[in-house]
């Protein structure tokens, strides 16, 4: 394996728009990443990864861009934007942008221009399509629900969007559109940001004769991924952004990628591949539901603990995977994976034990070293969440009652980690002094960073460790290079894996269940380097593990 400079870095996403607010307008900015660089640091942070900050009218949180080169001015200026990077370049820090290229708003002067001629130049920027028999080009259904055509007043056309009908998807296929795109990723690299983090990057392949398949729902629409996974060569146009961009600045990638073909891994993550790293969803798809949200069932610690066991052993032949508990997309891993006796301080901390010291670069969710969790909202009104609102109503179209489909919401919904950053229990969880543009979750008298700052025993002072402990000049190489290799696979409720080289073998073991477990173990105990519990009995060969216990061994090699 080519050795890298982001081997060994342990990154952390920021929402920009909940993390911290400076003026008081109930958005967080860039100001306020920068006031909570130092708090990074001592967390053991390396790589910053901000969620868009892009100039959009936010029909979905900034996904939907209007200006690649603007910060939008919620956020704050590109002045602003110049003294986040100077200031965490002088922590040694490095801050990566998302990057969002299979669409853009419709907004974008791009777009406008296709809309005012649709037969002009601009209009192959983009999917334009005559209808067919008087309805759309194909019985696609968007990511967002609905179809993914979108009718052009005035015209017998149609546009492609497979996210929001104000989110138009752009065409690959055109080079004066790909050279736009490649000039303005060179722009930020040149600017001095170390990469990008690329959003649904896998769907800019498109067959462009748009066949209809099969209908899989009662809408009579077939969910657009059917496309994508069926159309061959987005690896050829994977390449080409690698070279025209990344390759020439030796930039740090990472992408979501969702409906890859079997056997493509190393051709996105290998030493030579598209791509740095890519997301491990491996665990996050066990609950999606065939028919929506509503349908998704409660996920065993058997299949996810071996969804996640699988990934690990198929991502270490070939290169890095990128491990989370949560993220902008996703629900809180506190309430999602933890089972109901687990969902406390312990049972957190177990949680990240037996995610950061996977095999693969930790990417940590704003909240996540504090213990976050998922929000009860009381209305589907108080909901911001696109996709939510769009599952709600699936969810209503399928018979739920309105209190069945808020529940329903409630597990998965995005805006669960959208809400605020608990900094503190002043007023608003001391993220704003105005009135905050999302709920805050009502436990942020308990579950804070000013609160946990003083309890040596808190999520916040666990994770201070667990990071430092994968990034100690003792134990970094085993934990970024080491060989996984999964431990007491038939102990039941148990969660434990080796980490190894020829001169360490450390063990990592949790207790994910409600009785006390004792396990032998295969060699003596040199050292205990983090548990959880102090209270663990660990000598000799054996340990027993309580319920939420995690331990940390160095053994006998």
């Amino acid at each position: 394996m080519i050795r890298k400079w982001w081997h060994d870095k342990v990154a952390y996403q920021i929402y920009p728009k909940s993390f911290l607010d400076t003026d008081g307008d109930g958005i967080g900015d860039l100001r306020g990443v920068i006031r909570k660089l130092d708090y990074l640091k001592g967390l053991g942070v390396d790589i910053i990864w901000l969620s868009p900050v892009y100039r959009s009218p936010f029909v979905d949180q900034g996904y939907d861009i209007s200006d690649y080169y603007a910060i939008a001015p919620e956020f704050g200026t590109m002045e602003d934007f110049d003294e986040l990077l100077a200031e965490a370049k002088k922590r040694d820090m490095y801050l990566i942008m998302d990057l969002v290229i299979n669409h853009c708003s419709d907004q974008h002067e791009w777009f406008r221009r296709a809309l005012a001629d649709p037969d002009g130049e601009y209009a192959d920027y983009f999917y334009f399509r005559k209808g067919k028999d008087g309805k759309a080009p194909s019985n696609y259904r968007s990511y967002f629900g609905g179809s993914t055509w979108e009718p052009v007043p005035g015209t017998d056309q149609y546009y492609l969007h497979m996210f929001a009908k104000e989110q138009p998807d752009l065409n690959w296929n055109n080079p004066r559109l790909k050279k736009e795109l490649f000039d303005m990723v060179n722009w930020w690299l040149e600017k001095g940001v170390a990469g990008f983090r690329i959003d649904a990057i896998i769907n800019i392949k498109k067959d462009t004769a748009f066949p209809d398949y099969p209908a899989d729902g009662t809408d009579g629409l077939v969910s657009c991924t059917r496309m994508v996974e069926e159309v061959d060569g987005v690896g050829e146009l994977l390449e080409e952004l690698k070279k025209e961009t990344f390759e020439k600045y030796g930039a740090f990638t990472v992408a979501e990628v969702f409906n890859m073909k079997e056997d493509e891994l190393r051709e996105f993550i290998g030493d030579n591949g598209h791509f740095s790293t890519m997301f491990d969803f491996s665990a996050a798809v066990l609950s999606g539901g065939e028919k929506g949200w509503h349908t998704a069932g409660e996920i065993s610690f058997e299949e996810w603990r071996s969804a996640l066991f699988a990934s690990q052993m198929e991502g270490q032949k070939v290169g890095f995977k990128a491990n989370i508990i949560e993220n902008h997309d996703e629900p809180r891993g506190a309430s999602r994976y933890l089972p109901d006796h687990a969902r406390n301080t312990r049972g957190i901390q177990m949680l990240g034990t037996t995610s950061v010291l996977l095999r693969g670069i930790p990417f940590l969710y704003q909240g996540q070293e504090l213990g976050m969790t998922n929000c009860l909202f009381d209305s589907i009104e108080e909901y911001d969440d696109i996709s939510t609102k769009d599952q709600y109503k699936v969810a209503l179209e399928a018979g739920l009652t309105e209190a069945d489909a808020l529940k329903a919401v409630a597990r998965f919904s995005r805006d669960n980690s959208r809400t605020p950053m608990q900094w503190s229990d002043e007023e608003n969880a001391g993220f704003t002094c105005g009135k905050p543009w999302l709920k805050v979750n009502p436990n942020y008298t308990q579950v804070n960073a000013a609160r946990e700052e003083k309890d040596k025993d808190s999520v916040l002072h666990y994770y201070r460790q667990l990071l430092a402990l994968r990034k100690s000049d003792a134990y970094r190489e085993t934990f970024t290079y080491g060989e996984f290799r999964p431990a007491f696979e038939k102990e039941k409720d148990i969660f434990a894996f080796y980490r190894i080289t020829p001169e360490q073998k450390i063990l990592v073991a949790a207790n994910y269940g409600t009785v006390e477990r004792k396990l032998v173990l295969p060699s003596g105990i040199k050292k205990q380097l983090l548990c959880n519990n102090g209270r663990i009995n660990a000598a000799g060969s054996r340990i027993g593990l309580g319920s939420c216990d995690a331990i940390v061994l160095e053994l006998d090699c």
